[in-house]
């Protein structure tokens, strides 16, 4: 079956507002987890995932790191105008680049109270010794093209972010950023700034749970996917058809890919974002074979490409990442920095991933449906023990290692 006929309907389940996690634990490492293996069902807590991987494995992680990306801006009238950076205009390389900018930048973003903002309006704000100002430079069909100035100049907007922007709490948590936020709805691994939801899987790992996966040779590798908001759009039409999957910018060294042609270790991913980001990186590989001339232009993958063009390729794993490597030293790249809107659903079985470490997702979201094409139905059954067992759901809740067959 095509995802494309999926119906969102048939991935749904109730879950109540209370047992949707409004704060995290004190300890990251003593959320519950649930641990799936061929059917079977099992609890521990993150301190001991390494006990329940298989020895030798290799776990990936997504090392982006959240923006303080909402800006709030008062009105002459004394009105609030909240501006969500979502990711900087297509002229710009990526978020990580486009946040270096100094005096002035371009993004695309969500505005609450927009049709409280007039047109030709300049919204000002001032801080210390900066003034920052924000004017709507197009009106986009779901979004605001935003143009920011700042003086002084020398100041990257990186920097400007860090003193006024607050954190991006998802919409389902239904209370105001607290100072404790800038610390814990961020991985103590991330690295390259340009997320503004957090990759979540990876808020339980600490020092203590990396030092146990050295002790038990798991190795550990890093990639980025600068999660976009779009993770959080729900699915609004009967079909999957009808639904518009988000673009994210994903970067991988050249080392990593390498390290993946060549390497035979069973790959764990923490978090969805991690999986997506393989499973295209391998799809771009099985496009480079067969277009070993293909410009960066042709590298991203679209949302149904992989269905429509792609599904029937037989190319192994270390087929794939070997192409895209011979092909980034071809091109003098040290790391690829690219896009992908892959949807993965039930209909698509996962080329490089075999185990997926993740939070609980919310019902009806392309989240839950990557998770049914790693397990199939069985993700009910997932669901209704985390349910009955009091499991906490969501970005700050617990999680849950999946084992694929």
């Amino acid at each position: 079956m095509h995802p494309s006929s999926l119906s969102i309907h048939d991935y749904s389940y109730s879950l109540q507002e209370s047992r949707i996690a409004a704060y995290p634990l004190p300890e990251r490492d003593a959320s519950r987890l649930l641990i799936y293996k061929r059917g079977s069902i099992t609890e521990d807590i993150y301190r001991n995932v390494a006990n329940h991987l298989p020895p030798g494995a290799r776990l990936v992680f997504n090392n982006s790191r959240v923006l303080a990306a909402r800006i709030h801006f008062k009105k002459p009238s004394g009105g609030t105008i909240e501006i969500f950076c979502l990711e900087p205009s297509d002229d710009q390389k990526d978020p990580a680049t486009a946040m270096l900018k100094q005096s002035g930048t371009t993004w695309k973003c969500l505005i609450g109270g927009a049709s409280k903002w007039k047109h030709g309006m300049v919204l000002e704000k001032k801080f210390q010794n900066i003034t920052l100002r924000a004017s709507i430079v197009e009106r986009l069909p779901d979004s605001f093209m935003v143009e920011f100035k700042w003086d002084p100049a020398h100041f990257s907007f990186a920097e400007i972010l860090h003193e006024v922007g607050l954190v991006p709490l998802p919409p389902y948590i239904k209370r105001a950023a607290e100072e404790d936020d800038k610390t814990r709805y961020q991985t103590v691994y991330a690295e390259e700034e340009g997320s503004v939801a957090a990759p979540t899987a990876g808020l339980h790992f600490t020092k203590a749970v990396f030092d146990d996966l050295v002790q038990k040779n798991i190795a550990v590798d890093f990639l980025t996917l600068h999660v976009g908001a779009g993770t959080f759009k729900p699915v609004k039409s009967p079909t999957m058809e009808g639904h518009d999957m988000h673009t994210e910018f994903l970067e991988a060294k050249l080392e990593f890919v390498e390290s993946i042609a060549t390497d035979n270790r069973k790959v764990f991913c923490v978090g969805t974002t991690s999986m997506r980001s393989l499973e295209s990186l391998y799809w771009m590989g099985v496009k480079i074979i067969r277009n070993p001339n293909m410009d960066s232009s042709h590298l991203p993958i679209g949302q149904w490409e992989v269905y429509d063009e792609l599904i029937d390729a037989k190319f192994s794993v270390a087929q794939a990442f070997g192409a895209l490597a011979s092909w980034m030293k071809d091109q003098q790249l040290a790391e690829l920095i690219t896009r992908t809107s892959i949807l993965i659903a039930p209909g698509y079985k996962p080329r490089v991933v075999q185990g997926l470490i993740t939070n609980f997702h919310q019902p009806q979201s392309t989240l839950l449906l990557l998770v049914a094409a790693c397990i199939g139905e069985d993700w009910r059954k997932v669901y209704d023990y985390a349910l009955s067992h009091e499991f906490r759901f969501l970005s700050y809740g617990d999680g849950c290692l999946l084992e694929l067959e």
